[in-house]
C-alpha cells in the first residue's frame, strides 16, 4: 500500500489508521481545504490499494475527530474546526473567539418581561410568578450562528434592565458583564454549569441554521456577583456541530 511504503517506519499499524494519517496531513497542508469534497470512496481506495471497508475505517476516524463530515447523496467534505469555547467562573464568550481569529457577535432578539416559573425562581432564589428580564441573544461565528442564550434577571434588582436607554447601551457594548459592570458595579461570576445533549427543537433550529434532528448543547448556568448573590439563570444552546465546551480550572 501506498502509505505503508512512504513511511515503512509504521508497518505494523493498521492500515486504516495510516490512510486516517495520509488524509489528515493532506488536510492540514491544505491539498484539501475547509469545505472541500474528498475524492470519490472509490478513487481513493484506489489510490490506497484497500477495499472500500478499510477506506471507510479511515473516513470513520476522521469523522469522529470533527476532521471530516459526510453528507447522504453529497460525499466527504472536510469540516470546520470545532470553536473552543472554555468555560470558567468569568464569561468571556467574545475574547474566547478573537483569540482563535473569529469574529464574535451577540444580537438581541428578544427582551421582555415575564412571570418566572418554578425552575427559574428556584435558580433565582425568588417566588414563582415574580418579574424577571428576558434577554435572548443569537451568538455568531464568522457570521454563522452557534448559539442561542436566555438570560433571566430579577427586575427587583435591575429595574431598568428593558429600558430603552439601557437596551441601546447594551447593545453598543455586546457584552452583558460589561454593561453590569457600568451600569451597577456589578460583577458576573459563574457559580454553576450544568451541561446536556439534547435534540434541537423546532424554533431554535430555524434560528440556528440547523435541521430537527441535529444535537445541540444545553448550558444551564447561575451567575452571581461579587457577594454571591444570585443575578443571573442562563439558559444557552450551543450547536453540537461546531462546538467543543472546555472546562477549566482557575487558580
Amino acid at each position: 500500500m501506498q502509505t505503508s511504503q512512504s513511511n515503512p517506519a509504521q508497518s505494523n499499524v493498521p492500515v486504516y489508521l495510516q490512510i486516517a494519517e495520509n488524509l489528515r496531513r493532506r488536510i492540514d497542508e491544505q491539498v484539501y481545504a475547509l469545505g472541500d469534497r474528498l475524492p470519490t470512496e472509490a478513487k481513493l481506495a484506489a489510490e490506497f490499494g484497500v477495499n472500500r471497508h478499510t477506506l471507510r475505517q479511515a473516513v470513520a476516524v476522521l469523522r469522529q475527530e470533527g476532521v471530516l463530515k459526510v453528507e447522504q447523496g453529497r460525499g466527504t467534505f472536510v469540516a470546520a474546526r470545532p470553536i473552543r469555547y472554555p468555560i470558567g467562573s468569568r464569561v468571556r464568550y467574545n475574547e474566547a473567539l478573537k483569540a482563535q481569529g473569529i469574529t464574535a457577535q451577540s444580537d438581541i432578539i428578544k427582551h421582555i418581561a415575564v412571570p418566572a416559573d418554578g425552575a427559574i425562581a428556584a435558580a433565582l432564589g425568588i417566588e414563582p410568578g415574580q418579574s424577571v428580564a428576558l434577554i435572548q441573544r443569537l451568538s455568531t461565528a464568522d457570521d454563522v450562528p452557534i448559539c442561542l442564550s436566555s438570560g433571566y434577571f430579577p427586575l427587583h434588582r435591575f429595574p431598568e434592565l428593558l429600558s430603552d436607554t439601557s437596551l441601546t447601551t447594551l447593545k453598543s457594548m455586546g457584552s452583558i458583564s460589561r454593561w453590569l459592570r457600568q451600569q451597577y458595579g456589578c460583577d458576573h461570576i459563574r457559580r454553576e454549569t450544568v451541561v446536556s445533549a439534547r435534540l434541537v427543537k423546532a424554533p431554535n433550529a430555524q434560528l440556528l441554521g440547523l435541521p430537527l434532528n441535529q444535537p445541540i448543547l444545553r448550558v444551564e448556568s447561575i451567575n452571581v456577583d461579587q457577594s454571591g448573590q444570585v443575578i443571573e439563570y442562563g439558559v444557552s444552546r450551543f450547536r453540537g456541530d461546531c462546538m467543543e465546551l472546555v472546562f477549566q480550572n482557575e487558580v
